[in-house]
């Protein structure tokens, strides 16, 4: 998430008619200094906050149908999204820091504005970089338009690969769609974290805009699979903020 504690307000979202699920988080980000409130997504666009802590359990409400609506939105699309697990009590289950999504088929200019926004294609000119793209397919657009700002692209097509070529590589940043063969891109994020030469990589994740309400229910319970069965204390919770502030 980013940015000055006290400047905006981070809003938790995804919680529906069950406001007291985000009673946890809020307490936790108030411990931080930053102001909170419980949000709905049709509140975005015109309220504008620092960023969104966004439950995408299977307890939530439509999490991942929210995340969708706001990254095909012009007006709520640059907002930063971290995603959480929440217990159906509200306990974080999970934490998911990626530095942000994208979705299929991908905006070729507005991916090659956020990265220049996000300052990953100063260094293009000086230094040969890589970009590692993560898809059971291969994503062409994408990879056109990270070549056309100087990237060398290097490709993966399931998670086990692109762990190993970026433990022993040198890429500069990673793309990777959301469902892969053997893994899910949290998954991939998840072990990324157990490696210095990893953990502070870009992490873009590429969803489809088209996911079905079957999927979306599918990804809720396949994220459920990788959280903690001990509730995230605040510490813990807390250093994913510092990490990307």
């Amino acid at each position: 998430m980013a940015a000055t504690a006290n400047e905006r307000e981070l809003w938790i979202v995804g919680l529906g008619d069950r406001p007291e699920r985000g009673e946890i988080v809020a307490r936790y980000l108030a411990a931080a200094g930053y102001g909170t409130r419980i949000a709905e997504p049709h509140e975005l666009a015109s309220g504008r906050p620092l960023g969104v802590v966004l439950d995408l359990s299977p307890h939530s409400t439509d999490g991942w149908g929210i995340l969708l609506a706001m990254k095909h939105d012009p007006a709520t699309r640059d907002i930063p999204v971290l995603p959480v697990f929440l217990s159906e009590r509200g306990r974080v289950g999970g934490v998911f820091p990626v530095s942000g999504f994208f979705t299929l088929p991908v905006d070729s200019d507005y991916l090659a504005e956020r990265l220049a926004v996000f300052g990953l294609t100063e260094d293009v000119d000086d230094y040969d970089l890589q970009a590692l793209i993560i898809s059971r397919k291969g994503e062409e657009r994408v990879a056109r338009t990270v070549e056309t700002l100087g990237f060398e692209v290097v490709n993966a097509y399931t998670g086990k690969e692109g762990m190993a070529l970026a433990t022993t590589g040198r890429q500069y940043l990673i793309f990777c769609t959301l469902m892969l063969p053997d893994m899910s891109a949290f998954e991939l994020v998840d072990r990324y974290r157990l490696y210095p030469q990893t953990r502070n990589i870009p992490f873009f994740v590429l969803v489809k805009d088209g996911m079905k309400q079957g999927e979306r229910g599918a990804m809720s319970r396949q994220i459920e699979h990788l959280v903690r069965k001990k509730e995230l204390s605040q510490e813990e919770f807390l250093s994913y903020l510092r990490r990307r502030a």
